[in-house]
C-alpha cells in the first residue's frame, strides 16, 4: 500500500511542549488541512521517526495519543488510519503559551479521561508479534488453521484454569469455562442463557451500563441496589428478594465495584452468598481488572468460596495485554448453562481466534505475562500515586476521595452539588472530556460523583486535566 504523505515539522527542543506533542500536534494540523484526508493510512513509526529523527518511541507515543483522542484509528494488518470522524478539537497549546491566553486564541488541549483503560504504550506487543511468528513456523500449524471448540483452545483454557485456581483460590476445570472475545461477549451470552422474559436482576446503581443492557437485551427487568463504602447495600438486596420471587440473578463487581472502585466488605460478600443458596439466585461476578491490586493481601473472588452453589464469573485479559486483542472468558459451575452458552457461541460466532489464544498462551507459557503484570502493576502503582498527589494538591478542597487499593481510577464526589452537564459543557469547549454520573446511574440519574481514570493518560495530561477542573472548581451551580 502506498504511503505518499511525508510529515512536515521543525521540531524544536527549546519548547515547554514534549516532542511527542509537537508531532501529534503537527499531524492533527496535517487532518485539519485535509493534506491527510479521512481513511489515509500513515507511514510505520519507524518511517516517521527516521524522517524526524528521533526515537522511535517518542513516535509511537505520538500516535497513541491520536488513537486516544480518536484522530487515528489502528487497525490490524492496515496500519494507523485518519478516522473516518473526527474529533471536535483543535492543536494543543505551543510554547510558552499560557493556558488562558490559549483557549483565548481557540488553541485547546485535548484530554480525555475514560472509565479505566490500560496504557497501551505498555502493552507487550512485541512479545506477542515474536510469538504470532513462532507459531506460524510450527511444523503443524496446519493444526490450528480450521474450525475448532466453541468454547476455545483448550490448551489455552487449560491455562486460564490454572491460573484460575492458583491465584483467585477457585476450583474449576476446562469444562467450566468459555474463551470468548471480550469479557462484554461474556456477559451477553450469559444474559441469554440465563434469563427469559419477566426474569429479574439486581444490578450495583452506580454500575456499569454495558452489562445492563446486555440483561435487557434478554427480557430481564432490572432492580437497583445502591452502593455504599463497603460495597453492595445488603438490605436492599433483601428488600427485593423478599418482594419479587422471580429474581434469577445479581451483577456485582465485588473486587473493585465499578465505577466507585470500593471493595465489598467481607461480612457482606458471605451474607451475600448465604442469600444466593437460600433463594437460589446465581451471583454474576464481574472480575473486570483484578491483575491490578496494590495491597498486600490479594482478594479473592466470591466464587472461590466452596459454599457458593450457582455463578458465573466473568474475566478479561484484554485489559492485561492491550484492549485491542478481545480475550474474555466466562466460568461457571452450572453445566446445563455452559452448554447453552456453547451452543449459542456456535450461533453468533462459531468459535474464538485460535491463533490469538495460541500466541497468548504462549506468553503465559514463556512468563512474558507474569513479567508484564509485574512491570505494569509497579508503573500503575506509581500513576495511583502521583494522581492522588495531584488531586490533594489541586482538588482536597473541593472533593472528596479515598485512594484505591486497585484499579485505574479515583471515585471522586464534590464536596458542593454540582450542576454535570454545564461543567461537561465547560470542560468540553476547552477539549476536556469528563463521563458524567448519568453514564453510571439507573434511568439516567445524576449522581454526585464521578470516575477520574489515570491509567491511559501521560502524567502531564493528567496533570493539566486535574487544573481544569480545578479552574472550573467542580461547584457549577
Amino acid at each position: 500500500m502506498l504511503r505518499p504523505w511525508k510529515l512536515e515539522i521543525q521540531l524544536d527542543k527549546q519548547l515547554r511542549q514534549a516532542i511527542y506533542l509537537q508531532i501529534a500536534d503537527a499531524i492533527i494540523a496535517d487532518i485539519q488541512s485535509g493534506r491527510l484526508p479521512k481513511g489515509t493510512v500513515l507511514p510505520g513509526s519507524r518511517k516517521l521517526a527516521q524522517d524526524l529523527g528521533v526515537n522511535r518511541n517518542t513516535v509511537v507515543e505520538a500516535l497513541q495519543v491520536l488513537v486516544n483522542e480518536e484522530w487515528l484509528v489502528a487497525k490490524e494488518r492496515s496500519g494507523t488510519l485518519v478516522a473516518d470522524v473526527l474529533p471536535v478539537l483543535t492543536a494543543r497549546v505551543k510554547g510558552g503559551v499560557s493556558e488562558n491566553t490559549a483557549v483565548a486564541a481557540g488553541v485547546h488541549y485535548g484530554i480525555r479521561f475514560d472509565d479505566g483503560h490500560p496504557d497501551s504504550k505498555i502493552a507487550p506487543v512485541d512479545e506477542l508479534a515474536r510469538a504470532y511468528r513462532q507459531i506460524f513456523k510450527r511444523q503443524a500449524k496446519w493444526q490450528i488453521m480450521g474450525y475448532g471448540d466453541a468454547y476455545g483452545d483448550l490448551e489455552f483454557r487449560r491455562a486460564v484454569v490454572n491460573m484460575l485456581n492458583h491465584l483467585r483460590g477457585m476450583r474449576t476445570n476446562e469444562a467450566a469455562i468459555c474463551i470468548t472475545r471480550g469479557s462484554q461477549m461474556a456477559m451477553y451470552l450469559t444474559a441469554h442463557c440465563l434469563f427469559e422474559p419477566g426474569d429479574c436482576v439486581l444490578i450495583e446503581n452506580p454500575g456499569y451500563q454495558p452489562a445492563w443492557k446486555a440483561f435487557e437485551s434478554s427480557g430481564a427487568t432490572l432492580l437497583p441496589v445502591g452502593v455504599d463504602k463497603e460495597g453492595l447495600v445488603i438490605e436492599e438486596v433483601v428488600a427485593y428478594l423478599e418482594k419479587h420471587p422471580n429474581v434469577k440473578a445479581i451483577y456485582t463487581t465485588p473486587h473493585h465495584q465499578y465505577p466507585t472502585t470500593v471493595t465489598l466488605s467481607l461480612q457482606r460478600r458471605l451474607e451475600l452468598i448465604r442469600l444466593s443458596n437460600k433463594y437460589g439466585f446465581a451471583i454474576i461476578e464481574d472480575d473486570y481488572d483484578n491483575e491490578f491490586h496494590f495491597g498486600y493481601r490479594p482478594v479473592l473472588p466470591l466464587c472461590s468460596y466452596v459454599e457458593l452453589e450457582n455463578y458465573v464469573y466473568i474475566g478479561t485479559m484484554s485489559k492485561v495485554v492491550a484492549p485491542a486483542l478481545r480475550i474474555g472468558y466466562l466460568v461457571s459451575n452450572q453445566e446445563q448453562l455452559l452448554q447453552r452458552v456453547g451452543a449459542l457461541r456456535k450461533i453468533i460466532d462459531v468459535q474464538g481466534d485460535a491463533i490469538m489464544e495460541q500466541a497468548v498462551l504462549q506468553l503465559i507459557q514463556d512468563g512474558a505475562i507474569k513479567r508484564h503484570l509485574k512491570k505494569a502493576t509497579a508503573y500503575y502503582k506509581g500513576k495511583r500515586n502521583f494522581t492522588a498527589a495531584l488531586l490533594t494538591k489541586y482538588l482536597k478542597e473541593k472533593v472528596d476521595f479515598s485512594i484505591p487499593e486497585g484499579g485505574l481510577a479515583f471515585w471522586i464526589v464534590p464536596k458542593k452539588p454540582v450542576n454535570w452537564k454545564n461543567l461537561s459543557t465547560r470542560l468540553q469547549s476547552r477539549s476536556m472530556e469528563i463521563i458524567s454520573p448519568s453514564s453510571y446511574s439507573f434511568q439516567g440519574e445524576e449522581g454526585n460523583g464521578i470516575r477520574l481514570s489515570y491509567g491511559s493518560l501521560p502524567e502531564e495530561q493528567l496533570e493539566l486535566g486535574i487544573k481544569k477542573d480545578h479552574s472550573q472548581k467542580l461547584c457549577v451551580n
